[in-house]
């Protein structure tokens, strides 16, 4: 499902929502978990799990960057700092499993903009697929076929 961009705290926001036929505590696990967040974000690693807690971005060339948690509630909550942006993962049961619903706060729009959009849809795509059980296919297929819809998006938005 794509995202939607809207305003948000006078800043333009990419909403993506996806109801999971699992519990929010297997969901976070997905979000938290070192070895589990790794499965679907090889990049990124949870140093300390709290609010002023830190992520890192491994950029696989021996340097990092490090992103501050800046809200951490268990099994509800987990925003951090993604360069000038802000990402939140937002958990809430519904039912027969639980409603996620991620947003990027687009402080700042490049270039690369576009592509962070494609990639947080194939990482959702990945974790819904890994918490199924089932296997994730061609990540870069996924990716490229979303990517210019992406594009568009945020071309629209901006015009």
């Amino acid at each position: 499902m794509i995202a939607k961009l809207e305003k948000e705290k006078n800043v333009l926001t990419a909403i993506y929502k996806r109801f999971l036929r699992h519990s929010p505590a297997d969901v976070w696990a997905y979000l938290t978990d070192n070895n589990k967040l790794q499965q679907w974000f090889p990049e990124l690693e949870i140093q300390a799990l709290k609010n002023g807690g830190e992520i890192r971005f491994d950029f696989g060339d021996g340097n990092f960057e490090r992103m501050e948690i800046t809200e951490m509630i268990p099994q509800k909550v987990l925003a951090f700092t993604w360069d000038k942006n802000l990402v939140r993962f937002e958990l809430a049961t519904d039912n027969s499993g639980c409603m996620l619903v991620f947003k990027e706060y687009l402080h700042e729009i490049t270039e690369h903009t576009a592509k962070d959009l494609a990639g947080w849809h194939v990482c959702l795509d990945v974790i819904e697929a890994l918490l199924d059980g089932r296997s994730v296919g061609d990540r870069t297929a996924i990716w490229q076929t979303c990517y210019p819809t992406y594009q568009q998006l945020l071309q629209d938005a901006q015009s």
